[in-house]
């Protein structure tokens, strides 16, 4: 029988990152990983090295995806905030992943992928700033970092008390970050 290698890679890292968000990368094994994606747990090593190999490659993969779902408007960064509120909802698991690695990989230098597509967006506002269209009162890294950190406060596990405070949550993330980005010409 001829082995597609690619469906494996692909069954592992799926299998990965539900190991990954459910226990984190000091929790997760192998060989569930490897169970649970019908494999060889050798092939783990072969493809992606080491368990914090794979972590990244989950990560990075789940970068990779957002930036593309959820692509950034530095005309409209409330809109760009809800996109990620909403995509946060909708992705419980990317959310989860993305918290273990700031637990447990969070001094560990960002993957060359995030950090371009960090650099990317920052680059995107920097330049909305200097034409006026988005506030200069603060770094455009640091404006990022509000954007996105309000962005999950729709996240599974906020506090929440009742089923629709997650619209409401919604419209408070973005008439914040509207507030926070008005252009200094507006």
């Amino acid at each position: 029988m001829a082995r597609d290698a690619e469906g494996t890679r692909r069954r592992l890292l799926e299998a990965a990152a539900d190991e990954f968000a459910q226990r984190g990368l000091a929790g997760a094994r192998i060989d569930r990983i490897a169970a649970t994606a019908r494999a060889n747990k050798a092939l783990i090593y072969s493809y992606f090295g080491n368990k914090e190999d794979l972590f990244d490659a989950v990560f990075n993969a789940l970068v990779v995806d957002t930036v593309h779902d959820v692509p950034i408007d530095p005309d409209d960064l409330a809109g760009y905030a809800a996109r990620l509120f909403d995509h946060t909802i909708s992705h419980p698991q990317a959310f989860r992943l993305a918290l273990w690695h700031s637990l447990e990989r969070g001094g560990v230098a960002l993957p060359a992928a995030v950090a371009a597509a960090n650099d990317d967006e920052v680059a995107a506002i920097a330049e909305a700033q200097r034409d006026g269209r988005v506030t200069e009162r603060f770094p455009a890294a640091e404006l990022l970092v509000l954007v996105a950190g309000l962005s999950i406060l729709g996240a599974p596990g906020i506090a929440m008390t009742h089923v629709g405070d997650v619209a409401e949550r919604r419209r408070t993330v973005v008439e914040a970050v509207g507030l926070l980005t008005k252009g200094d010409r507006s």
